[in-house]
């Protein structure tokens, strides 16, 4: 587990709302506490040899939404008439099944309701995300292969 898979783990846990979360493999284990409410996160990771590693706060990513939410606000003004497929997991956004397959979904597609519409890699696991309202894809929000995050906005949907 790297560095960028811890960070994303405690940003998962700490928009649960859970007081504590325990992640335990062969070789690594990972303990995060948070404050139930609040926005500061602590942890500690071990190795399997149990010596205890520095307790680091979670990041500070303050200016990433302050900066979205006027494009939010202006979105949701233009786009209130579409309905939102939104990320349910914190990890990568990839619009393919593999690199030598075609895209799930394009602009002008008709989706259905449990059609696949891109996958989400979290923790070396590929979790395809499907569709929960039958329509047109009207925008893709997203670009191939950057890192989202948990309820982000994916897809816009024309469902008439």
């Amino acid at each position: 587990m790297d560095i960028k898979d811890i960070q994303n783990l405690i940003k998962f846990v700490s928009k649960a709302e859970v007081s504590e979360v325990k992640y335990k493999t062969k070789d690594f284990e990972i303990t995060i506490k948070t404050p139930l409410g609040g926005n500061e996160v602590s942890y500690v990771a071990q190795p399997a040899m149990y010596q205890q590693a520095p307790q680091q706060a979670a990041p500070d990513h303050a200016p990433a939404p302050v900066s979205a939410a006027p494009e939010k606000t202006e979105a949701a003004s233009d786009d209130s008439k579409y309905v939102t497929i939104k990320s349910p997991m914190i990890g990568t956004f990839y619009r393919k099944p593999s690199p030598d397959k075609e895209v799930f979904v394009n602009v002008g597609d008709e989706v259905s309701n449990g059609k696949v519409v891109c996958v989400i890699e979290a923790m070396k696991l590929f979790n395809q995300i499907e569709s929960e309202v039958s329509g047109k894809i009207v925008k893709i929000l997203v670009d191939d292969a950057t890192p989202v995050e948990y309820d982000q906005p994916l897809f816009l949907v024309d469902p008439s």
